[in-house]
C-alpha cells in the first residue's frame, strides 16, 4: 500500500469514526436538552443542578451508543477498566460543560431560559472536544494489529454467512 493510499485509508477511518461519534453524541445532546428543560421548567431545581442531572442521564445513553455502535470493533477486554475510564472522563466533561453554565449563570447572572440553553450548548461543544479525544485515546482503545485482522476476518465471515442464508429465500 502506498503512503498516499495509507493516508487516505486512515482519513476515511477517522471520518467514519467522527460521523459515528457525532451521531451518538447528537442523540445524547437531544436527551441532554430534553431532560434539562423538563427538569428546569417542571421543578424548582436550580439551573446548574438540572443541567448536571441531564448530563448524567445523557452520559449513560451515550456509553451504550459508543460501546455498541461507534467503537463496537474496539478492544472489549477489561470492561471494568473501560467503564471506569469512561466515567472518569465523563465527569471531567461534566465539569467542563456545567462549569461554563455555572459561570454564565452565577458569574454574569445570565439565567433566562434562552441564555441557559445557549451556555449549556456552548459547554457541551467544548466538553465534546475533550470527550472525543479522551474516549478514543484512553477508553475505547484500538485492538492490536493482529487481533484487528482476526476480528475483521471473523466479522466478514459472519457477514458472508448471513448473506448466504438470506439469499436462499
Amino acid at each position: 500500500m502506498s503512503e498516499r493510499s495509507a493516508l487516505r485509508s486512515r482519513l476515511e477511518a477517522l471520518t467514519r469514526e467522527v460521523v459515528k461519534f457525532g451521531a451518538v453524541g447528537g442523540a445524547g445532546v437531544v436527551v441532554n436538552f430534553v431532560v434539562f428543560n423538563l427538569v428546569r421548567h417542571l421543578t424548582e431545581i436550580p439551573v446548574v443542578r438540572a443541567s448536571i442531572i441531564a448530563t448524567v442521564i445523557a452520559t449513560g445513553t451515550n456509553y451504550l451508543g459508543y460501546r455498541y455502535f461507534t467503537y463496537r470493533e474496539r478492544d472489549k477486554r477489561g470492561r471494568t477498566r473501560e467503564l471506569s475510564l469512561f466515567l472518569l472522563f465523563s465527569v471531567v466533561g461534566l465539569v467542563i460543560e456545567n462549569g461554563i453554565l455555572y459561570t454564565a449563570t452565577y458569574g454574569f447572572d445570565w439565567d433566562s431560559p434562552l441564555q441557559s440553553n445557549f451556555f449549556k450548548f456552548l459547554g457541551i461543544g467544548v466538553a465534546t472536544l475533550f470527550r472525543f479525544w479522551s474516549y478514543r485515546t484512553w477508553v475505547f482503545r484500538t485492538l492490536p494489529a493482529r487481533e484487528a485482522v482476526v476480528s475483521a476476518e471473523s466479522f466478514l465471515a459472519d457477514d458472508s454467512e448471513r448473506s448466504r442464508s438470506t439469499s436462499r429465500w
